[in-house]
């Protein structure tokens, strides 16, 4: 075979081999700070901020709903370590102010709310929806406006039909059986994009990042109580994202 001819077909294989991810050795890492909420995604979205891929089939979604007569807001997409953090601290202060020990504090805290560096939210895969043609109630995020007669049952009625078909899936479901947060109608993930995020989460050493945060209540974050943490908060969800 002439040189020229070697030539040709090397530089094809090495294009094949970079743009073609299967053929070659690509490997789409991703890092413990972008797992804990303190990398710097790049996130797409008008009124909410989710990656890329997630956000191109929530705006499919969003307009199939919308022939429905359903318009999908969101309320809560991506959120950042520090913004976590805040949220924590805010709840932490205020139960310790109505006399909760520490460990109460931390127990009501994670009925609904992440600790710091372990939420879905700082993936920019996961978000929380309402519908936004209706009468708004006074706080939009409680189970009961997404049932009966609540303002957006419709939303969680056509959700329940036709959310997997764009990827979404509900994460903290309704199973009695389940550990962990509490049920979140509004609460959905890309799963795509999330699945590979939690297989890589799982590997980080969560106890020594906590530990390292200086956060309230840390001295309650026993061995026993992040592995407990960790099997019901964080694994224990929908099958569908596991």
């Amino acid at each position: 075979m002439k040189k020229h001819t070697i030539l040709k077909y090397a530089t094809i294989a090495i294009i094949i081999m970079v743009t073609i991810p299967q053929y070659g050795f690509y490997q789409d890492t991703i890092s413990d700070k972008e797992l804990i909420g303190k990398g710097n995604p790049e996130l797409f979205g008008n009124g909410y901020n989710l990656r890329e891929e997630a956000h191109l089939s929530f705006i499919k979604m969003q307009k199939a709903a919308l022939k429905d007569g359903i318009s999908i807001g969101a309320v809560s997409s991506y959120r950042g370590f520090a913004h976590q953090k805040r949220i924590w601290e805010r709840k932490f202060k205020s139960n310790k102010a109505n006399g909760l020990t520490d460990k109460a504090n931390i127990n009501k805290i994670i009925e609904y709310s992440t600790i710091p560096g372990t939420s879905r939210h700082h993936w920019g895969t996961d978000i929380d929806i309402y519908q936004t043609n209706v009468k708004q109630p006074k706080n939009v995020l409680l189970p009961r406006h997404f049932h009966n007669n609540g303002p957006y049952c419709k939303l969680k009625e056509w959700m329940d039909a036709n959310a997997s078909t764009y990827g979404f899936y509900l994460v903290y479901t309704d199973n009695p059986n389940r550990k962990g947060f509490k049920y979140e109608p509004w609460h959905y993930s890309y799963k795509k994009l999330s699945v590979p995020y939690l297989k890589a989460y799982e590997t980080l050493k969560i106890s020594e990042i906590l530990k390292s945060e200086g956060l309230s209540g840390i001295e309650s974050f026993t061995k026993d109580f992040v592995n407990q943490y960790i099997n019901q908060n964080i694994l224990d969800i929908n099958p569908e994202l596991l």
